[in-house]
């Protein structure tokens, strides 16, 4: 019974680390270096609720009918799908346009003209992740 009362203020500890480096931050003026362990603190946070909620009986997926079985495996690798595309197609447009933004900064700091031309190659990164996301809702509704 402990472990139920002492689980979940340790992920809202952690998931409140991360404002330790920005108070710190605040306080002194200086910045933080090492805030990615705060940040991976409250990933871990995140992940303690999610194993925390399903265990104490929190949250529930089965409706209210007792439908346990609602989903089968071929419905929840449908979801699985879906998602993976939507987030690899994210993740590599992100890639995309961080690698061509600074490159149509450059090229537009130097020839104003080249502003059309540079903003084609960023939205074509962009396009990527559309792509996903229409390939998701292709998996989801057919």
């Amino acid at each position: 019974m402990l472990l139920y009362l002492l689980l979940p203020l340790v992920a809202i500890a952690m998931l409140m680390a991360p404002l330790i480096p920005v108070y710190a931050g605040i306080t002194t003026g200086k910045k933080a270096k090492h805030a990615i362990w705060f940040n991976l603190c409250a990933f871990g946070g995140l992940i303690l609720l999610m194993l925390i909620l399903p265990l104490g009986g929190f949250v529930s997926a089965a409706a209210a009918d007792g439908v346990a079985g609602a989903l089968s495996t071929g419905e929840g690798i449908k979801y699985l799908g879906a998602a993976l595309a939507t987030g690899l197609s994210c993740i590599g447009a992100g890639v995309a346009v961080g690698n061509a933004a600074p490159a149509a900064i450059g090229a537009c700091s130097e020839d104003p003209k080249a502003f059309g031309k540079a903003m084609i190659f960023v939205v074509m990164g962009e396009g990527i992740a559309i792509y996903g996301l229409v390939i998701s809702f292709m998996i989801l509704f057919t």
